[in-house]
């Protein structure tokens, strides 16, 4: 038997697919009305693997009854089945309302049972094997895979993007052509801005401008930051840094943030590839408290900001993205050059050591 996970509303696509490869064989679809699982009465897991819509497929070992006491008592039996390994993690999935105990119930308490019949460690970013407890109403199915055969969003090894865009400010030139195009750019701008939980967005006009065009561009930034920021706050289990949104000249903002002594990166098809600069790059990043960077709009950055900045990158040689483009495609390239930067570091200490 195994257990099958997809996306919703994929489970019997899934059906036909596996049942394409494997013949006419049994498969409980969406098991008591829950969405999003199968279950598959074969034993051929590498044959359930072969269909795209299946997200994990888990071999099953023991279908019980959904009772704490004996899917605890089940322990040495999941032990001798996990062969040889030195951490392992438990993942329970509840559905169902009539239990008397809760997945953390379970993850805790077999957690406890497994460690000491083991003797091994629990660690749950990255296993040796992790056991999988899926609950069904009165129906536990548990079964064990390979923790590498997981795909977690969060691991040791992962560079923390939300360091290096903390340290980011971001100067943008504004977007002004008609009130509702600049309204619209703003909107996008201001949502790509805080999707990166950058430190500040600095939006720096020069000059005269069009009060109203102005206006438009900055509701838009606005409104943009807001709407992605909700989603943010509801989506994510951490605390979500909001992106201070700033105006200022374009070039008291550079004279400012040149006395600062932060590194100044400038975006224009005149710089250079980040191939080129990449070492640079590295030992700026590395002694820097904020990297400032600056971007143009319909009218690129003045010759003499681009004279005076620490670097001058061309993101896209040959090619010219839109405005509302340049935070994502500049923050992504920069973002390859830091954790190039941390992974050097640490491999440094490591022989340090």
């Amino acid at each position: 038997m195994i257990l099958v996970k997809t996306q919703r509303e994929m489970e019997y696509i899934a059906m036909q697919n596996i049942r394409e490869i494997m013949g006419e064989i049994r498969i409980e679809v969406r098991p008591a009305g829950y969405l999003g699982i199968l279950i598959v009465h074969s034993d051929d897991v590498d044959a359930v693997k072969q269909v795209p819509e299946v997200e994990k497929a888990i071999p099953v070992l023991f279908e019980i009854e959904s009772d704490l006491e004996k899917i605890l008592d089940r322990a040495e039996d999941i032990v001798h089945h996990m062969g040889e390994f030195e951490t392992f993690a438990i993942r329970t999935t509840k559905r169902g309302l009539r239990h008397s105990f809760n997945s953390m119930d379970i993850n805790i308490q077999l957690g406890k049972r497994i460690q000491e019949i083991s003797g091994k460690d629990v660690d749950l970013n990255k296993p040796d094997k992790a056991v999988y407890v899926e609950i069904i109403n009165e129906r536990t199915l548990i079964g064990v895979i390979d923790g590498v055969e997981e795909r977690r969003k969060y691991t040791p090894e992962k560079t923390d993007s939300l360091r290096f865009f903390g340290r980011i400010s971001f100067v943008q030139m504004p977007y002004l052509e008609n009130p509702k195009g600049a309204r619209e750019i703003g909107e996008r701008i201001g949502r790509n801005a805080q999707s990166f939980e950058i430190k500040e967005l600095v939006i720096a006009p020069y000059g005269y401008v069009n009060a109203e065009e102005l206006f438009e561009f900055l509701k838009g930034i606005r409104r943009g930051k807001e709407s992605r920021l909700k989603i943010q706050r509801k989506s994510y289990s951490r605390e979500v840094r909001e992106t201070k949104i700033l105006v200022h000249d374009l070039f008291q903002t550079f004279r400012d943030k040149k006395r600062k002594k932060s590194v100044l990166i400038s975006t224009d098809p005149t710089g250079k590839q980040i191939s080129e600069i990449r070492s640079e790059l590295k030992r700026a990043f590395s002694r820097a408290d904020e990297i400032v960077i600056f971007a143009g709009s319909r009218t690129g950055l003045p010759k003499g900001i681009l004279r005076l900045s620490d670097f001058v990158i061309d993101l896209t040689p040959f090619i010219t993205f839109p405005t509302e483009i340049a935070i994502p495609a500049s923050l992504i390239a920069l973002l390859d050059v830091y954790e190039e930067m941390i992974q050097e570091r640490e491999a440094m200490h490591k022989v340090d050591d």
